[in-house]
């Protein structure tokens, strides 16, 4: 793997990068996808839509590890969106190894439920797995495969999303004080009350107004 280049060479730095700004764009796009597919599938029995996002899913993330990120689909319109944005750059190594991780599933998810029409608790396990992943990685910047790269490889990977290879002191701004954790236990108990005491309410369905008629 070594010795294959895989990413992009910028001045500066010493090993191959790329934009991790345009990989949680992407990871977004792929995220809502299949989430809205799994939405079809929970409340309408409807697979179509799930079948279809599981292809494109293992399309995408193929060409990235067998041909080269720069012809991803789903990292083209990620870097457009962000293409006002100042890149951050992060070594390339253990983005590959994330991405075959994803072929591993998806491919296995696709044989699965698109070639043998099965569905079953392993396909909707491989699906939470990968929503995860992508969850993580659009909304913390946490590249969960990549994690696995040092375990997997037992070196540390290089130049990862917000300097996280390279732990330091945390900046008083980082740093999370008994009374900000006591609020958020005190927020959660204080929903949970509420959920608990407003259930009977909660579930009334909304009256219709403005002429809005009822979906048959």
């Amino acid at each position: 793997m070594g010795s294959v280049k895989f990413g992009e060479k910028v001045d500066g730095y010493a090993i191959e990068v790329l934009n991790e700004r345009e990989i949680r764009a992407a990871a977004g796009l792929l995220f809502l996808m299949m989430f809205l597919s799994v939405v079809q599938v929970v409340f309408k029995w409807n697979f179509f839509p799930l079948k279809l996002a599981t292809t494109a899913f293992l399309i995408d993330i193929s060409i990235r590890v067998l041909v080269s990120p720069r012809f991803s689909p789903a990292l083209i319109i990620g870097r457009w969106i962000v293409r006002n944005q100042v890149p951050e750059y992060v070594g390339a190594v253990q983005k590959k190894f994330a991405w075959i991780i994803g072929v591993v599933l998806s491919a296995t998810m696709f044989i699965s439920l698109v070639i043998l029409n099965l569905h079953s608790p392993v396909n909707g396990i491989i699906c939470m797995v990968c929503m995860l992943f992508l969850f993580f990685e659009s909304a913390f910047g946490i590249c969960l495969g990549c994690k696995a790269y040092s375990l997997f490889y037992g070196k540390k990977a290089e130049l990862c999303p917000g300097e996280v290879c390279d732990p330091k002191a945390k900046q008083p701004i980082q740093l999370i004080s008994r009374a900000q954790t006591l609020t958020v236990v005190g927020f959660v108990i204080l929903i949970s009350i509420v959920g608990y005491l407003s259930k009977s309410h909660f579930e009334k369905v909304p009256e219709l107004i403005w002429g809005m008629q009822k979906p048959e």
